[in-house]
């Protein structure tokens, strides 16, 4: 059998480009243009095998376990399986046609399987044992790469008996099943669903490019001379922020928080039940009470209640400022005789009268200043403000989608950093929101390697000719995301499994956040312009700035809901039903009735598409700590484009991945560890207290 699989790897290895050597300039780029779906998971077979023909001939070694003959020999082995399973997560996300979810159904319970052999292989794990316990004569990244992979698999189940393993292996097949029913769910219901208007009236409130983009999407789905607006974020924001009938927000706002959770074919509800029964299972067969205390056991948080400590000092602030806030919306709607009382579909409607009358501040004013391209120019001009890196646009590079771009990446002395591929628009087959991907880890265990990065955002198009015009939440997601990608850039780590964002999880979303503050330099709206080309007024600057607080209570109150209901769910210890769990948590907390969680919990792709944020989605809030305190030492050093501490804030953090502790990182960059003090200040909730 093992011939046949060898001479299988090797017929598709001939006729597939997924499996050789990337070709090209820069070490070398991935083909995108030359992925025939139908074939990968042919070739992702092709390439476990090779892999563990590599494995095999690491545990059969019989020289005594070195760093270098296990270790180091782990880092450098599955380099075509490597390339294969990046191409595969990019179409999962980014080009998940029918014909690629077949291929994900058949291989994702086979990649779970194949993750378990691999970490539950008795002889892989007694060299990597042996290594560990001497690795206090190892240093610096040689010590951390031991203990990554000491930490790796034994939180994986390497120490479990045999049986032990096969159970443990069998529940990992299982979620990997049931991620991939959730995902293909929640993407059939963004897909399939939009809300139809057919009269011209019932635009009133809306911006024109908004309503552009609808006639569009109508005129895809051959509904044209009517407007859709897709079930994604992107489209709904500001739907629910502008529209005027009050009627269409309504509808709108069930069809987006329902996504899910419609009792039909596409409901996840029961899907989450059996996930969160499975991981509860793996925590204890792991030696865990919980799920929350296995995931959280490699974090900075360590514990799950220092994360429950962080979040409830930031709820009772932020619900007290929701209060002020509706009781501020709802003197509006009286004094217009509405009639009714603040409900969540009038939330953004409202909130957005109450900034007009109180600051004078109407978004719309400012969209026609976010074009993309211009916000794409300023997030490259602070990078080399900040981090001496260039951007120049590579033309003829392989793409998957005509709408892509790539650019390469240079320092301050023309030296090759890396590649940068942006991926902005909205399309069929692409998961919503937006994310940063490593296509490739920078590294020097194998000659010098650079990164490759990309940027994914899910933007309407504009019409030939025009620009695109972004939200002003729009434009602070597209710095959070760069954040990532320049995390990634910034690498300088010997080992690929440690380098750039390959770092704890409740750290990892800390250079993101750290990038949104640099949308508000007036250096970078000084470089926002329209399509006339006119800068965006001082006066309209000067309104942005004083508002720049408002609001804060509603986006810091819908967040904590779901990173609470993540935590709370992770350390129940007996079956949850989602709707009456988070119907009961959110009752217990207080949340406010006029707001529902960011993220409801048959939609909550972030826990349950895949293990990555699970009993994690409190980690934005904790890099949000680091953030703001760090951004704080640009302040007392006199400008947020400091190059003394720019350059501190690479050398201790951003360049040296997971090779050093994060805590540990962030003293060195800070002198001590960071303050909670910062974030409340930053969003306006310092001063703010609860009120019965």
């Amino acid at each position: 059998m093992k011939t046949l699989l060898l001479l299988g790897a090797t017929l598709v290895q001939a006729k597939s480009p997924l499996l050789n050597a990337w070709k090209g300039p820069h070490g070398g780029v991935p083909p995108l243009d030359q992925v025939n779906t139908a074939e990968l998971g042919q070739a992702l077979e092709a390439a476990m095998d090779d892999y563990r023909r590599e494995l095999h001939a690491i545990g059969e070694n019989k020289a005594a376990p070195t760093f270098a003959n296990t270790i180091v020999a782990l880092e450098k082995a599955g380099e075509p399986f490597t390339r294969v399973r990046t191409i595969y997560a990019i179409w999962s996300s980014s080009m998940k046609t029918p014909e690629f979810q077949k291929v994900e159904e058949t291989m994702a319970p086979k990649l779970a399987a194949f993750k378990d052999e691999i970490t539950h292989d008795p002889k892989l794990w007694k060299r990597i044992e042996a290594v560990y316990a001497k690795a206090d004569k190892l240093k610096g990244e040689d010590r951390r790469l031991a203990w990554y992979y000491y930490t790796q698999f034994a939180q994986e189940g390497a120490k479990l008996a045999e049986a032990d393993k096969h159970k443990l292996s069998e529940i990992n097949q299982t979620l990997a099943g049931l991620y991939t029913k959730f995902s293909q769910n929640l993407l059939a219901d963004e897909e399939s669903q939009a809300l139809i208007v057919e009269s011209k009236k019932d635009l009133a409130g809306l911006p024109q490019s908004l309503i552009d983009a609808a006639a569009e999407e109508a005129a895809r789905r051959n509904m044209k001379g009517k407007w859709a607006f897709a079930n994604t974020r992107s489209s709904m924001d500001p739907f629910l922020t502008y529209a005027s009938s009050r009627a269409l927000r309504e509808k709108a706002f069930s069809m987006w928080v329902t996504r899910g959770d419609s009792g039909g074919a596409t409901d996840n509800n029961a899907i989450v039940t059996q996930i969160l029964r499975l991981r509860g299972e793996r925590a204890k067969l792991l030696g865990y009470p919980t799920y929350a205390h296995w995931h959280l056991a490699d974090t900075m948080a360590k514990e799950p209640q220092a994360t429950m400590d962080l979040m409830m000092q930031v709820w009772k602030p932020a619900v007290a400022q929701v209060k002020k806030d509706v009781a501020a919306m709802q003197a509006i709607v009286d004094a217009e005789k509405g009639g009714f009382a603040i409900k969540p579909w009038d939330y953004r409607y409202y909130a957005e009268k109450v900034r007009k009358a109180k600051y004078d501040l109407d978004f719309s004013e400012v969209k026609p200043y976010l074009q993309l391209d211009r916000l794409r120019e300023a997030m490259f001009w602070v990078a080399g403000e900040l981090y001496g890196l260039r951007f120049k646009e590579a033309k003829g590079l392989p793409v998957f989608h005509p709408s892509m771009s790539v650019y390469e990446v240079v320092d301050r002395n023309s030296k090759h950093v890396g590649l940068w591929y942006f991926d902005p628009y909205a399309r069929p087959g692409k998961a919503s929101g937006a994310w940063m991907n490593a296509y490739r880890e920078q590294s020097r265990v194998n000659g010098n390697v650079t990164t490759i990065v990309s940027n994914n955002s899910n933007f309407i198009a504009a019409k030939p000719g025009e620009p695109v015009l972004i939200s002003w939440d729009d434009a602070r997601t597209l710095f959070h995301e760069f954040g990532h990608a320049l995390h990634g850039l910034l690498a300088n780590a010997t080992y690929p499994s440690l380098s750039g964002t390959n770092t704890a999880r409740d750290f990892v979303e800390f250079p993101s956040q750290f990038a949104e503050n640099y949308l508000r330099t007036p250096e970078v709206q000084k470089m926002l312009v329209n399509a006339k080309g006119e800068a965006i007024p001082v006066s309209l600057i000067a309104k942005i700035e004083k508002a720049a607080t408002f609001n804060e209570g509603f986006r810091t109150t819908e967040f904590l809901a779901s990173a609470i209901v993540d935590m709370k769910m992770h350390l129940a210890v007996e079956t949850v039903e989602p709707k009456s769990f988070e119907a009961g948590t959110l009752a217990e907390l207080g949340m406010p009735k006029e707001i529902v969680m960011r993220h409801r919990i048959p939609q909550f792709a972030h826990l349950f598409a895949d293990d990555g944020y699970a009993a994690g989605y409190y980690g934005y809030l904790w890099a949000e700590v680091l953030d703001h305190d760090a951004y704080q030492a640009f302040v007392e050093a006199g400008s947020p484009y400091d190059k003394v501490t720019a350059k501190k804030l690479v050398d201790t953090l951003f360049s040296v991945g997971n090779t050093v502790d994060p805590a540990e990182a962030y003293r060195s960059f800070r002198g001590r560890d960071p303050k909670a003090s910062a974030l409340l200040k930053a969003r306006g909730l310092d001063g703010v207290t609860a009120t019965n």
